[in-house]
């Protein structure tokens, strides 16, 4: 809810040079929100090869940094940091807008 109203009319995250992108091999980074589950830790790699170098990462809200109220969690095989490189952690549960757009900014540098 909160990563589509960043690239809604309000914040217009696009006006900083972040786009939203269909297949990961047209992306510069990833925005991963919540923990790495079993059934998603090989999709969440074979999507980090597939963006061309410098693959960034961002982890967006408390769980996909630090797994949040799912640590320990039976399904769940850790934070996204445990799976690949994170370039930027946004907290927050849920992160606000504001908060998004500011990693979003870090990252395009604009």
């Amino acid at each position: 809810m909160e990563l589509g109203s960043v690239f809604g009319p309000v914040y217009d995250a696009e006006r900083y040079g972040a786009r939203l992108v269909a297949s990961p091999r047209h992306a510069d980074a990833l925005v991963v929100t919540g923990p790495v589950t079993r059934n998603m830790a090989e999709p969440l790699t074979r999507a980090y090869e597939a963006v061309p170098d410098p693959t960034l990462v961002v982890a967006l809200g408390d769980c996909a940094r630090n797994c949040g109220v799912f640590a320990d969690a039976y399904g769940v095989v850790g934070a996204v940091g445990d799976v690949v490189p994170v370039d930027v952690e946004v907290a927050g549960c849920p992160p606000r807008p504001e908060a998004i757009v500011e990693a979003l900014r870090t990252l395009t540098g604009r």
